[in-house]
């Protein structure tokens, strides 16, 4: 068979590798104990986007306050992974610039992430000045100030990248709650360092984060 001839198989085979990996992937990570990955709702990072997540600009006329949480676009992509952060509500986090623009994420670790190196993922957005930083409530109880969120950090829960993520909570009970129950423990905003975003990173994207 000549090199020509090989090539479509070749193809073929590459492409079953793919689907079969993405299928094991599927079937061996959960997001947190009992809660099984579902393909059909939601997505892997397994390439990064080729192009910018642009930051949603603020519509004044929608009711929501400028530096106020808002829903999160269906359409709206991650600028750390390019995945869509609609589809990870328990995980969602939301920053609000100056002018009102916000970019969202799929999860506080993809934040914490930004806000280390914030011209990496949006040159446009290096130096802007961030007025509001949101996550959503582990528990279901809505968004909440990030800076006076409860995290737990080191919990076997899986967050969508399916590393050790940080869940948020707006009452440290529940917190500690989740913490006896799935391990790790209770820091605060400020607790989240320069070496521990390295490690986050590290955990949740190894070496395929721009």
């Amino acid at each position: 068979m000549t090199a020509s001839g090989r090539l479509p198989g070749l193809r073929m085979l590459a492409a079953g590798i793919c689907v079969a990996a993405a299928a094991w992937l599927a079937v061996q990570y959960v997001q947190r104990p009992g809660d099984a990955f579902d393909p059909a709702t939601e997505d892997l990072c397994i390439v990064m986007p080729t192009r910018v997540a642009p930051a949603h600009a603020w519509d004044p006329s929608s009711g929501v306050a400028r530096f106020g949480a808002r829903p999160v676009p269906p359409d709206a992509r991650c600028p750390v992974c390019g995945m869509y952060p609609a589809r990870h509500p328990k995980w969602a986090a939301q920053l609000i610039f100056e002018d009102g623009a916000a970019h969202f994420f799929d999860s506080p670790v993809d934040l914490f992430i930004f806000l280390a190196a914030p011209g990496q993922f949006d040159a446009s957005r290096a130096n802007a000045v961030v007025g509001a930083i949101h996550v959503s409530d582990f528990s279901g109880g809505g968004w909440l100030d990030a800076r006076n969120a409860s995290f737990v950090m080191g919990s076997n829960a899986r967050g969508p990248m399916r590393g050790a993520d940080l869940p948020a909570f707006g009452d440290r009970t529940a917190a500690q709650a989740f913490a006896a129950q799935y391990g790790g423990e209770v820091i605060g905003f400020g607790q989240i360092d320069a070496d521990t975003v390295v490690r986050l990173r590290e955990a949740n994207h190894g070496g395929h984060v721009r």
